[in-house]
């Protein structure tokens, strides 16, 4: 994402996603669930990094300390992001206006990565694309002194008292008409002879819509995934069933997949409060974790009229939607198997981790359902519920009672609704 660019392409993309998926049958009356959720504590899937978003001190200006409060605090009316994603601006004089944030981020427990959209001037050179002239991209003769850039910054954040997680090479490389091109050579090549002498973790592709032709000569080759830590990609339009990405389970042993930027399902304005069309948000998430098995996932941006929290400061619906996850579901917490769809229009995933089982429920049919929960190969007792609807916003609900291993419990029409249990 840079500024406003390619809106009109990635709301396209993401209309047809939306389509596909959200289309809701009416029931005239509240119904019980044709099919059990079975939650299987001991099916151990991938471990959960955070959840977050962008902030975008150049584009957008930077979040106040209000807004930080809202966005990385974990009370009521905040959001608990723990991930906070920040710009590599190829002019180092600016690279103080990341401070702010990055450091409140950090202060609440959240971890901060880094994403180039060019290097310095100096270091690039155009060329013409597909009969484009002007075209931007990285000076082969300048590979070592772009890691050295980026090993700057990361020094740069340190001595300013932000510990970065990772950075990336890279914003986009596939969808780069206002930025650096690469191709998936030039991003083999660098991450085989130059990503192994940066001082922190790396990120790579960054991919616009998770094509998998970006980071496949990646997985396919030792050296370059030996360099290699998160494979990021972003999922503009991308369909859920190119979710899952067997190349990676099959390679990445030892890596992360995270998805570093999104927004769903589009950015007009104003429409961060949207409903139902927030649901959509949180199915994004939820198939993110339970399909791709993301580890991290980031928003874009953080304060924006689509995004998590909107212009005045307040929590969107849509900010609501991922607070399901991210204030319950805390880093360090693993996924574990659970029935993703048990019925038409119901998406589960569930976590364990700190002595709790947290399920997220997601109900988008027009009709209240009763759903039993069963949970097998472990146990929990008793715990919360927390709704949001169309007039609720992480509602406290009916407290939770578990008798032989199960429990089961109403999810109101078009909700979304946390469990959280003690073990």
């Amino acid at each position: 994402m840079f500024k406003n660019v390619r809106k009109s392409i990635s709301v396209l993309l993401a209309c047809v996603t939306a389509l596909s998926v959200t289309l809701a049958i009416p029931s005239p009356a509240e119904v019980s669930a044709a099919s059990d959720v079975t939650v299987n504590l001991s099916a151990k899937k991938q471990v959960i990094r955070g959840f977050g978003g962008m902030n975008s001190v150049a584009w957008a200006g930077d979040l106040t300390a209000a807004q930080r409060e809202t966005a990385f605090g974990n009370g009521t009316n905040q959001l608990g992001l723990t991930i906070c994603r920040i710009f590599v601006d190829p002019n180092k004089n600016n690279w103080s206006k990341e401070l702010p944030t990055a450091k409140s981020a950090i202060s609440h427990g959240g971890i901060v990565f880094a994403s180039p959209w060019n290097p310095p001037s100096d270091m690039v050179e155009t060329f013409t694309r597909n009969g484009q002239a002007g075209q931007k991209r990285l000076k082969a003769s300048k590979y070592a002194a772009y890691a050295q850039h980026l090993n700057d910054f990361v020094t740069y954040m340190k001595n300013n008292g932000v510990n970065l997680y990772a950075i990336s090479i890279q914003n986009e490389p596939d969808y780069a008409s206002e930025w650096t091109w690469w191709t998936p050579q030039e991003i083999l090549t660098f991450m085989k002879n130059n990503a192994g002498s940066i001082n922190c973790k790396v990120i790579a592709p960054e991919s616009f819509n998770f094509t998998k032709s970006m980071s496949d000569p990646i997985l396919n080759d030792s050296k370059a995934l030996a360099n290699l830590d998160i494979l990021g990609t972003h999922t503009y339009g991308t369909q859920y069933s190119a979710f899952p990405y067997p190349l990676f389970k099959q390679k990445g042993a030892g890596k992360d997949l995270w998805m570093t930027e999104v927004y769903t399902p589009n950015s007009d304005d104003n429409s961060g409060d949207r409903w139902p069309e927030a649901l959509d948000v949180a199915q994004h998430i939820n198939t993110g974790m339970t399909d791709a098995e993301f580890n991290a996932y980031v928003w874009w941006y953080i304060r924006r009229s689509y995004g998590l929290i909107k212009e005045n400061g307040q929590i969107s619906k849509r900010g609501y939607m991922m607070a399901h996850f991210t204030k319950y579901v805390r880093p360090g917490y693993v996924r574990v198997d659970a029935t993703k769809n048990p019925n038409s229009n119901v998406y589960i995933s569930a976590y364990t981790g700190s002595g709790k089982v947290v399920i997220v429920a997601i109900n988008k049919s027009t009709s209240a359902l009763n759903q039993k929960f069963v949970l097998k190969n472990g146990s929990a007792s008793k715990g919360s519920s927390y709704i949001t609807d169309g007039s609720r916003n992480l509602a406290a609900g009916a407290s939770v009672t578990v008798s032989g291993g199960a429990f089961t419990a109403s999810l109101p029409a078009r909700s979304v609704t946390t469990f959280v249990l003690n073990q």
